[in-house]
Order: C-alpha cells, then structure tokens, then sequence
C-alpha cells in the first residue's frame, strides 16, 4: 500500500502539493505511488527558477530505469526553487519523496486548492 500523508492534496496524475510555512508557497514532487511505479529513479529534467505553469501543464520529466515519464503541474504558479540534490541524487525522489525528494516549490496563481484531491479520494483513486 502506498504511503498517502493526510497533510497533502494530490493530482490524478500522481503529483503531490504540500503547504509550506510560508502560505503564498507550496512544495511539488511525485506520490510515493507514482515512484513506485517507476522504479529506481536515475534522471529529472525540472524546470529552472521563474518559470510558469498553468495547472496540469507539462513542468518536467522524470526519467527511471522503466521509462520516462512527463510532471504534470497540480496547479497554476511560478517555480521560486529547484530542489538542486536532485541532480547529483534522483533516487531521493525514491526514498523520501514527500521529504527530501520534493521537486519545485511554487509561488501559486488564484485558487491553487481547486480540483485536487485529499488524502482520502487520492487513496480512493488508487483502489480502482
């Protein structure tokens, strides 16, 4: 069973969005389902500081020992930080990846907390 923190919204796509202590700030990466799926993580292609997005925009690709996969953003926004460890260590995204494996932190755009889901639907999705 994958690992769903009550704290976190989440994407159909298997992206998670997690509230930071700043509230104009949210933090971005892939679901602890979504890692395991692809298998031992070797490369990510994220996009760079001052970027925008508009929700489920394409923000990146995560690229693993089965395939290469396309990062969905959750939600409209500007990227304020690129988690920089990822280029030397993209396994993290595999063993911790709501801690240190989180992807972009993002400044975002109107109402952010539209059309994702909690932690109880995201777990409901993944039943099906």
């Amino acid at each position: 069973m994958a690992n769903i923190p009550d704290d976190l919204l989440y994407t159909a796509d298997h992206e998670y969005v997690k509230q930071t202590a700043d509230p104009n700030i949210v933090v971005v990466g892939i679901t602890d389902f979504a890692q395991g799926e692809l298998g031992d993580i070797v490369y990510l292609d994220l996009p760079k500081t001052g970027a925008r997005f508009d929700a489920h925009g394409v923000f990146g690709t995560v690229e693993a020992v089965k395939a290469v996969s396309e990062l969905y953003a959750p939600l409209a926004g500007e990227v304020v930080e690129v988690n920089a460890q990822l280029d030397k260590e993209p396994a993290l995204v595999n063993s911790d990846p709501y801690g240190a494996g989180w992807m972009i932190k993002v400044k975002p755009a109107g109402d952010w907390k539209s059309g994702l889901l909690d932690a109880k639907a995201y777990g409901k999705m993944l039943e099906k």
